[in-house]
């Protein structure tokens, strides 16, 4: 449905910069794709010379900017990624997921399983098994996998391919993108006799509401307790997350990560592309590892760390600086040996 440029300005909780009330905006495009009836926002600096060559009708722009393209109409917001992203969901609403009740004749549910069929979607293909809790609201995707005890709260979305396994538990709006495996064995073993002896993985995952977690990520059941990911935690494609990791609230891994086992993070932990996180190491709260950045000793929270091993992020990009040097230096040296005749 379209809107015009005043309705869009109220949607998205912006004001005006520049640019006519009855603008009429039709859709959502990339700043470099959008056309004159389309809507596009500018929320990193990178893209900021695709901003000033836009053919958008109108683009969401950070609080301050005044300028741009002279066709262009103007909204301000105090974030423009979050602001399109509610444009986003007016203009696409007809994709939206709906939510149907009922199990597919297709799929194997467990009579001993506890569920309401009126209140929950199980698909084709899917198997839940004895004792498994699904709470109302909750989807079930084709060919996923809810293994014997395991409790799933309200609102879940649990996408195609994905298992869970026993005992695990998950609260309330979690999502699971297609693949994800929660609940597999922790990587434990003891050498004995000169072989590599399986240890038991007698515990469980606890994934808290609010959470996400990326397609083909896994988690590891606990050597026995919990590994526990926090509440509002969002988790990328691709990620793993070993045996009794403890996770803070709200922490962002991105893809390609790892937490070994046992470590620990306080709130609000970002985990860059390719970083990791050692076992048994702590991290503390509102800390950044940049990406291919390894944490091998306990951070301090607050700060930014980048390198291997971690260490502050502007103590590392010194020594990078030194290291980058050192061509030009050891050629210093061999000018002053042969001066000196050494």
């Amino acid at each position: 449905m379209a809107l015009t440029l005043s309705e869009l300005a109220r949607l998205v909780d912006g004001d005006i910069v520049r640019g006519g009330l009855d603008l009429l905006v039709e859709g959502i495009a990339s700043l470099d794709e959008a056309g004159p009836s389309e809507l596009s926002f500018l929320g990193n600096e990178k893209y900021r010379a695709q901003f000033l060559a836009t053919r958008a009708g109108a683009v969401i722009v950070p609080r301050g900017v005044t300028e741009g393209p002279e066709s262009c109409a103007l909204i301000a917001a105090d974030n423009p990624s979050f602001a399109f992203g509610l444009a986003v969901k007016h203009f696409v609403a007809s994709l939206a997921r709906t939510f149907t009740p009922g199990i597919h004749p297709r799929a194997s549910v467990d009579d001993r399983a506890r569920l309401d069929p009126a209140k929950v979607r199980i698909h084709a293909g899917a198997v839940v098994m004895a004792g498994a809790e699904i709470g109302d609201g909750s989807e079930i995707g084709p060919n996923a996998v809810v293994g014997e005890n395991v409790r799933i709260g309200r609102d879940c979305l649990i996408h195609a391919n994905v298992t869970v396994r026993e005992r695990c538990t998950l609260g309330d709006r979690v999502i699971l993108q297609p693949g994800a495996v929660i609940g597999s064995d922790g990587y434990g073993y003891e050498v004995v006799e000169g072989r590599h002896v399986k240890i038991d993985q007698v515990g469980i995952v606890e994934i808290q509401n609010d959470v996400e977690v990326g397609a083909n990520t896994t988690i590891d059941r606990a050597r026995f307790g919990r590994t526990v990911i926090g509440e509002g935690s969002k988790i990328d494609n691709l990620v793993q997350v070993a045996h009794n990791v403890q996770l803070g609230k709200h922490c962002l891994l991105v893809s390609q990560s790892g937490v070994a086992g046992s470590a620990r993070t306080g709130d609000y932990v970002v985990v860059a592309a390719q970083a990791g996180v050692g076992g048994h190491v702590k991290i503390g709260a509102k800390s950044v590892l940049a990406g291919r950045a390894g944490a091998t000793a306990d951070l301090e929270g607050g700060q930014t760390y980048s390198g291997m091993p971690a260490r502050p992020f502007m103590e590392e990009q010194r020594s990078r600086a030194m290291i980058r040097q050192l061509p030009k230096l050891a050629e210093r040296l061999k000018a002053l040996e042969k001066k000196s005749g050494s």
